[in-house]
């Protein structure tokens, strides 16, 4: 949080060119438990996310809320940036392993400059293995870049009323594919 402000900045204009963005901005949704969708459709964005976060035990409340953000409309991109993470993904595909984490980081960190993914992103891949770091630098590092540069700024998505849309369409909307399910010596990275 202390260091992102110039991100923040920038990620905040970023909404602001945008009407859906200016709609978030203005309306300023979170994401909360009482937000899990009740009944969705089958293959809809919405179930995907449901799925996703019971497989995986995880809550919407669980974000951390921001502290040290004085600026109200920046404590709020960040407060954003972070509650929409499990929305990315279930865009992306990448599952909330170390190696999926950091694949889905390098996409944050092109799309939103802020240095808590750029930290995240160096420092975790020393956690990684030989396999494990030739599947983010040569399959999801490209991914991220190539994503980042054609898809739309994933802040400017009001993804709770994106919940009945179907996953592809929305993916196709948004212009983002899935990340690359590269199987590794020993196993696969599965994407759940």
């Amino acid at each position: 949080e202390y260091t992102g402000h110039v991100a923040l900045t920038q990620m905040h204009q970023h909404m602001l060119d945008d009407p859906t963005g200016q709609r978030v901005l203005n309306e300023r949704p979170t994401v909360c438990n009482e937000v899990l969708p009740a009944s969705v459709q089958p293959g809809s964005f919405g179930e995907a996310y449901a799925k996703f976060m019971e497989h995986h035990g995880f809550h919407p409340d669980e974000r951390d809320d921001v502290k040290y953000i004085d600026d109200r409309d920046l404590a709020y991109v960040m407060l954003r940036y972070r509650q929409c993470h499990d929305f990315w993904h279930v865009l992306t595909g990448l599952p909330p392993t170390v190696l999926g984490e950091l694949g889905l980081k390098w996409l944050e960190l092109l799309q939103t400059g802020l240095p808590v993914a750029a930290l995240s992103a160096t420092v975790g891949s020393l956690r990684l293995d030989a396999d494990e770091r030739h599947i983010l630098n040569h399959h999801y590092l490209p991914w991220a870049v190539q994503m980042s540069q054609q898809s739309t700024y994933l802040l400017n998505v009001y993804y709770e009323e994106e919940f009945d849309t179907p996953l592809t369409v929305l993916r196709d909307r948004l212009k983002i594919e899935p990340a690359p399910n590269v199987a590794m010596e020993g196993g696969t990275e599965s994407q759940t």
